[in-house]
């Protein structure tokens, strides 16, 4: 794997995918025996749209391995403001790092940006395209709580239409056994159809009700409802309380269901649901930190 681009998880194999989880889950129960191995490198972190997690899971990473991290978080910051294409912004950032992970608005932007970087290259999101380090997080909670990636029911609520996170999810639990998608959503925020190709022989239903799907869930993967991919502002308004999560929902849902959410929530998930053992949201985000570190070292080709 090392320096492979990781622009959709598509780029791994299943087999690549399976090392980086294992990995991250050899790092979740140690870390402190991984806090030198990428001293002496350098990640460019390149984010051109707010970001929390995403951005500072990365920096966490590099650092907590022992890297160090350049870059900038306001694309107005960096020589975009002057014009600057994206192309010649990731040329000559490449010359400097041993490692790139960026984050861009439109899609597509992460091919584009691949395809003239000669280190490794990380999509951390480009529009509502791909979103493929939350894809590797979300393998490492299941794989963690569930045991398994095979033999499950994955419930995905909430905006299906402009969600990368589940984009990339679906395509990706796919490629395991037995799998069985029930996608949880209005008319008008469904799952693409250019995704429901790729799923190729995965069972799925589509449906407008929570309530009528949670019982029959191994794992509830909510999303909210994103205010800045509407550009009808009175159709989000619509549209972004239609699925809420709370405790009276979770007592129809098996007793070992695991609750996902790729953070930050708004009004989707009620925080009396914080309290229960199934949550797994903010486990997540701290998974996404060690399936990082991972991804990073196999990708600049370190072992321990």
């Amino acid at each position: 794997m090392k320096n492979k681009h990781l622009v959709k998880p598509e780029d791994f194999t299943v087999e690549e995918i399976d090392s980086i989880i294992e990995l991250g889950m050899q790092i979740k129960q140690n870390p402190r025996k991984y806090i030198k191995v990428c001293e002496g490198y350098l990640m460019a972190t390149l984010f051109y749209e707010p970001s929390t997690r995403t951005r500072l899971s990365f920096e966490a990473a590099m650092s907590r391995l022992g890297g160090k991290i350049i870059g900038f978080s306001d694309p107005n910051a960096s020589s975009v403001s002057k014009g600057e294409s994206l192309e010649d912004t990731i040329t000559t950032v490449s010359k400097y790092v041993d490692i790139i992970a960026m984050r861009h608005p439109q899609s597509g932007a992460a091919q584009q940006a691949s395809s003239v970087s000669s280190v490794p290259f990380i999509n951390a999101g480009d529009g509502g395209n791909q979103h493929p380090t939350q894809t590797l997080t979300d393998l490492l909670t299941i794989k963690s709580c569930m045991k398994s990636l095979d033999n499950l029911t994955i419930g995905m609520c909430g905006d299906l239409k402009y969600g990368r996170t589940v984009h990339s999810l679906a395509k990706a639990m796919s490629r395991y056994k037995n799998i069985k998608f029930v996608f949880i959503s209005p008319e008008e925020l469904k799952m693409p159809e250019y995704v429901l190709n790729d799923l190729g022989e995965t069972q799925y239903i589509e449906t407008n009700s929570l309530d009528d799907s949670i019982a029959e869930l191994d794992i509830l993967y909510m999303t909210r409802i994103q205010r800045e991919r509407f550009e009808d502002k009175s159709e989000y308004e619509r549209l972004k309380d239609v699925y809420i999560l709370d405790s009276k929902k979770m007592e129809n849902a098996k007793s070992d269901m695991i609750v996902m959410h790729p953070l930050p929530r708004v009004n989707e998930i009620s925080t009396d649901v914080d309290i229960d053992s199934r949550a797994m949201y903010f486990e997540q985000a701290q998974y996404g930190m060690y399936v990082r570190m991972a991804l990073i070292m196999k990708l600049l080709g370190i072992s321990k």
